[in-house]
């Protein structure tokens, strides 16, 4: 299986129930999860606890894979943040992120994966901004699943970021790659872990 060949799944968890969150994964027929948050617990919903969850998984027959060293949003060196934002363009340089990618379209040979992190909006998660992005730029076909069941294609994930990012008209002067890779900035700027935020809240994030 080529990159071209493969699909991968993205799923938040958000504040669901574990059953919900089972029923989300059946349905989208899903036999693994490859877990990129940077620190993979949940102080509001334990069941998402790292060790908790690949419990559970492993008792409904779902593997379990943790890969938020090497795709998690949440950088450990200060040299992938911008403006005190974590940097998504250049964290996707990276070669432990390169082999996280790797690692996710290989897995995808034997198994329907779903990536998880923590936000239930593919447009607020690394999930999709940082690494749907790496996926879809490798011609992987990525789609993420939403609370309600319903999946949504990286490309319509990109069409929605050039309508909120302002740059969906056509530009005689600015190719649509790079007004896509501005609207992709533009949005991780917003969204992305960021430094002062965590300073000043206690918050229960995980990218």
């Amino acid at each position: 299986m080529s990159g071209a060949d493969a699909e991968i799944l993205t799923i938040g968890h958000s504040t669901l129930s574990y059953e919900h969150f089972l029923e989300l994964l059946r349905k989208a027929a899903v036999n693994a999860i490859a877990d990129v948050r940077s620190s993979p617990f949940s102080k509001h919903f334990p069941h998402f606890n790292r060790h908790s969850l690949r419990t559970e998984l492993r008792r409904d027959n779902i593997a379990y894979v943790f890969l938020g060293d090497e795709l998690g949003g949440r950088p450990k060196d200060n040299r992938f943040f911008c403006e005190g934002v974590a940097d998504y363009e250049k964290m996707a340089k990276t070669e432990e992120f390169a082999w996280g990618l790797d690692r996710v379209i290989e897995g995808a040979k034997k198994y329907r994966i779903a990536m998880m992190c923590s936000e239930h909006n593919p447009l607020d998660c690394h999930r999709c901004l940082l690494v749907g992005r790496a996926l879809h730029e490798r011609k992987v076909s990525v789609r993420h699943i939403l609370g309600n069941g319903r999946t949504v294609d990286q490309s319509e994930i990109e069409a929605r970021l050039m309508e909120i990012s302002g740059k969906s008209h056509q530009d005689f002067f600015e190719p649509a790659e790079k007004r896509l890779s501005a609207a992709y900035r533009d949005r991780a700027m917003k969204v992305a872990f960021s430094m002062k935020k965590d300073q000043t809240q206690n918050s229960d994030r995980t990218e």
